[in-house]
């Protein structure tokens, strides 16, 4: 028979694994690298023989019935697996605008400048350089950011532990991306079926209710998405409009309590007595307490990131590079257009929009996020290669003349990385970076005064700054009781410090301290008791929590009453006041604040020493159950 002990050891092995597979996975660096290496490729195989064209060229047609789809290979990858991409766009569109930071108007302000400008910049930039020639019509090719090259390109170039700049980053190359979108439906469709479209916006409907009334399995939205992407296609307008349309209909909100506590109720039937039919309730509850945004944001990126955005490189960025070719692009205008237009527009205009807003608007100032570093910022958004890519395949029917587009665009790429790089490395060596608010601990733990449990001197240390009103404190409270064993063999200590956010958390911190100077034995069966409250904290919750701990809460009220230990607990709240935007709990390591999942897996590890570092800096989905 396994022993607890054992289970948990295999568990931690698996998820150690697992980890490490999905960090390769949506590593932003290794998928800018995937892209690089699929132009590379493009190029070079466009270069041997005359086989890339003949192959993106192929037609492949599908066929159901009275239902048709004609294309090319080439075709296929353009409207139909950019589908996918410009879906996951559409999630994070979605999601920002609902969870993230463009859903506060201070907050979207510098990123909106900043991405206006990138748009309008260039364009006219574009214009300005091509106009009246047969290229004009491909400005649309200049004014959008990709997001991955970008972003991976950040993570290689940009300073370390500087998460605002990748934040502000991703916010304007969202907006930057929303206008591409729009450019592309309003100026590079085709003529309109009018029926068609009726059919598409039927569809649309039709999402709109399924996530009205709360439908969270997949197969219906499936089908519902290929008859939109069918109808958009019959309709003239680009088919890959579909995948945006749809995730910005894709239900998204804060996951609710209720749900995870109904899967919490599940697995201790499961456990009771396991069954396969229990089994498949056990997976639907997970499924159905994360809401589908977020469970397709977690599941899609590997393979847009390794799969269909490499394959578009693949099929766009093969340009015959032969003496002819270069000399013929090195005199158009339009190949020097689009360099312009990325690399000098994007800059100018990035820069001057963030510029006016952080001299009109002193809020917009944030730690982290100077003008250096934007500049730095805005000649990395230079980056146009996706999108870039699609619009001039669009935009222009001459071959010769979408070659010298794609060799703008690639060239533009690389000029924008490269002064990207020496501007962030100017700024780096002019202006360093603060440290980020709150990465390091305030104040060294003083063992006489903390509420702590564990060896004194053990060498490892946890501090938890906790808001005991937190409805959620009774989980991080079962995360850190998984890892007892640390604290009972003297690995580790645990200390507790107090997180305000109203006048309940004062009077539970209050509470706290009043029953470590009169009971310490009883403290945390106290605590215990007080965050099985789930937040409802109320005076006569207090008291009988204290009852239920073996308390006289006589004792306790005098000192609370007495405020002896306020200037403690408000000491406590200075520390991190302003690290988080909601009563959540922050969590310092051996003084360094961790930023992973907040469970007894990452716990366990990061105070064991296994890659302490790499949880610092990971994503909160990276452990996020696979669908």
């Amino acid at each position: 028979m396994s022993t607890p002990a054992v289970v948990t050891e295999n568990v931690d092995a698996w998820l150690r694994r697992r980890r490490r597979r999905r960090n390769m996975q949506t590593n932003e660096t290794y998928a800018a690298l995937a892209l690089t290496a699929a132009t590379l490729l493009a190029l070079v195989w466009a270069n041997v023989g005359h086989s890339y064209h003949d192959f993106w060229h192929t037609p492949a047609s599908l066929a159901v019935g009275p239902f048709s789809v004609e294309l090319s290979l080439h075709g296929w990858v353009d409207e139909g697996l950019m589908a996918a991409f410009f879906f996951m766009v559409g999630l994070d569109v979605r999601r920002d605008l609902t969870l993230g930071e463009l859903r506060l108007p201070g907050r979207a302000l510098l990123p909106v400048a900043a991405a206006v400008g990138g748009l309008v910049v260039p364009a006219l930039v574009h214009l300005g350089i091509a106009h009246g020639t047969d290229g004009a019509g491909a400005w649309g090719a200049v004014i959008s950011t990709d997001t991955a090259f970008a972003l991976g390109m950040l993570a290689l170039i940009g300073p370390k532990r500087a998460p605002r700049l990748r934040a502000f980053l991703l916010a304007f190359a969202v907006i930057d991306d929303i206008g591409a979108l729009a450019v592309i439906a309003v100026f590079y469709s085709g003529s309109l079926n009018l029926v068609a479209l009726g059919c598409a916006a039927l569809g649309l409907a039709g999402i709109w209710v399924l996530a009205r009334r709360g439908v969270w399995r997949t197969p219906p939205y499936v089908l519902l998405a290929v008859v939109i992407w069918y109808a958009l296609y019959r309709s003239g307008v680009h088919a890959t409009l579909a995948g945006v349309l749809i995730a910005l209909l894709m239900p998204v909100y804060p996951v609710r309590t209720a749900d995870v506590d109904g899967v919490d109720e599940v697995a201790r039937l499961y456990r009771q007595s396991p069954h396969p039919a229990t089994a498949v309730v056990l997976h639907e509850s997970l499924t159905y307490s994360m809401p589908m945004n977020q469970r397709l944001s977690w599941v899609l990126p590997p393979y847009v990131n390794y799969v269909v955005v490499p394959l578009f490189a693949l099929a766009n960025a093969g340009v015959a590079l032969n003496g002819r070719t270069i000399a013929t692009a090195l005199s158009s205008r339009l190949m020097w257009a689009v360099i312009a237009g990325l690399v000098i527009g994007k800059f100018v205009g990035v820069a001057l929009g963030a510029g006016l807003v952080l001299r009109l608007v002193p809020a917009s100032r944030l730690p982290g996020l100077d003008m250096p570093r934007i500049l730095g910022l805005a000649a990395l958004s230079g980056m146009g290669f996706t999108i870039s890519l699609l619009v001039a395949n669009l935009a222009l029917d001459d071959e010769t003349l979408r070659d010298q587009a794609r060799l703008g665009v690639l060239l533009a790429s690389l000029g924008a990385l490269l002064l990207a790089a020496v501007i962030l490395r100017i700024a780096d060596r002019v202006r360093p970076l603060p440290p980020p608010p709150g990465e390091r601990l305030c104040r060294p733990v003083d063992a006489d005064a903390e509420l702590m449990t564990g060896d004194p001197d053990a060498p490892r240390t946890l501090i938890n700054y906790a808001d005991m009103s937190y409805e959620g404190r009774w989980r991080l409270m079962e995360a850190l009781r998984g890892i007892a064993h640390l604290r009972d063999t003297g690995q580790a200590r645990l200390v507790l410090r107090h997180k305000l956010s109203g006048p309940e958390s004062l009077l539970t911190a209050l509470a706290l301290e009043a029953v470590h100077h009169e009971a310490p034995d009883k403290l945390w069966r106290f605590h215990d008791a007080v965050a099985e409250l789930r937040g409802q904290i109320t005076a006569d919750g207090i008291t009988a929590a204290a009852r239920e701990a073996g308390l006289d809460p006589r004792v306790m009220w005098a000192r609370i009453d007495s405020a002896v230990d306020e200037p403690k607990v408000m000491a406590d709240a200075l520390d991190v006041e302003g690290l988080t935007e909601d009563a959540g709990p922050v969590v310092y390591i051996d003084g360094r604040r961790f930023e992973g999942l907040l469970n007894r897996w990452t716990f366990s590890e990061a105070l064991t020493g296994l890659d302490t570092a790499a949880h610092a800096q990971s994503a909160p989905e990276d452990l996020a159950p696979e669908d």
